[in-house]
């Protein structure tokens, strides 16, 4: 079984949940960018939370799937449409060999993930198969998709196959399930987000002008953005120590201040260290929604608690919890 590409878009790739252990030696996680995303799909068609799926960035592919497959779209609003007839998201869907998935202009948010019952059975590099593009491993050939490629699927699951027996529809080219989890796991991409955050090791070096910009003042993504991370544009943030730091570990949601005030923000890709001061650390909570903020987009920042930050982390988990025990209770094979 497997995947045509007959059209790239913009950026394609295989991604799972990332390559883990080997930071130490400078190699980074990478993985999905809005992982969330990526868990809720394969959960719909039946597979572990982990399994490969595709990371489809703005500009959406044209895929022919060359045999019957149980897929799922969850993510960005990229205007997904199955032989030409528009489809639903976050949902599963049943479809046969031949038909077309296609994507026309993005609607909302930054990146859609598409989840293939039994998963995209490319090798695995170093324990995962994310496609890591700067050091060109992973993936298909450690490369963004092209056209012409054909990407193999692995074996589903006892539960894809029972989601997919009752979708199962011989009069039908496709077919899609009534039942979608709710918006605390799907939620809408928003056009101004408010992203929250913990202060970061060095906050107070910053005077209390740039703190206070920090938390109440927009910032516009700029056009410099992609997988490693995306510059915002907005107040320049000031420190008031001028001496240079060491390097120290940074992680998904870290925001660096270099010496021109503009903050980055880390995405999946990022580097496993760097020297520029960290203001602030987004919450896990909040990644997806990081994720899914597109240049030209603005944002806000909301400062919220240690405490609070592992409640609302705690609280995405139990709900991702509930939508695995509701598919398995359902779908008994």
């Amino acid at each position: 079984m497997s995947l045509r590409i007959l059209r790239p878009g913009l950026l394609t790739t295989v991604q799972d949940l990332g390559r883990f252990g080997y930071q130490q030696d400078g190699i980074i996680v990478s993985g999905a960018a809005d992982a969330l995303a990526l868990r809720v799909a394969n959960l719909l068609v039946g597979n572990e939370e982990p399994v490969a799926g595709l990371e489809i960035t703005l500009l959406g592919p044209r895929i022919r799937f060359e045999a019957d497959h149980l897929i799922a779209l969850t993510g960005a609003h990229l205007s997904p449409t199955l032989n030409g007839q528009s489809m639903g998201r976050n949902r599963a869907i049943w479809v046969a060999a031949g038909a077309e998935l296609a994507f026309g202009p993005a609607v909302a948010g930054c990146r859609a993930y598409l989840a293939v019952a039994g998963g995209v059975a490319v090798p695995l590099v170093l324990g995962s198969r994310s496609t890591y593009l700067r050091a060109g491993f992973g993936g298909l050939n450690g490369r963004a998709l092209r056209a012409g490629d054909e990407l193999p699927i692995g074996e589903p699951s006892a539960t894809s196959a029972a989601i997919r027996a009752a979708l199962f529809n011989s009069q039908k080219n496709w077919v899609q399930a009534r039942f979608t989890p709710g918006p605390g796991l799907c939620p809408a991409p928003r056009p101004e987000p408010v992203i929250r955050a913990l202060r970061g090791p060095e906050y107070a070096q910053f005077s209390a002008e740039s703190q206070q910009a920090f938390w109440c003042q927009p910032f516009t993504i700029s056009t410099e953005a992609d997988r490693m991370g995306c510059r915002l544009q907005g107040p320049g943030l000031k420190r008031l120590e001028t001496t240079e730091l060491l390097s120290s570990a940074v992680t998904f949601g870290t925001v660096q201040v270099p010496a021109g005030g503009q903050p980055i923000a880390l995405l999946a890709d990022h580097q496993t260290t760097g020297g520029y001061p960290r203001i602030a650390q987004v919450i896990s909570a909040d990644f997806a929604a990081l994720a899914q903020v597109r240049p030209g987009q603005r944002l806000r920042f909301q400062e919220v608690m240690l405490a609070e930050a592992q409640a609302l982390y705690l609280a995405q988990e139990a709900r991702v919890r509930g939508l695995r025990r509701g598919i398995a209770t359902v779908f008994r094979s």
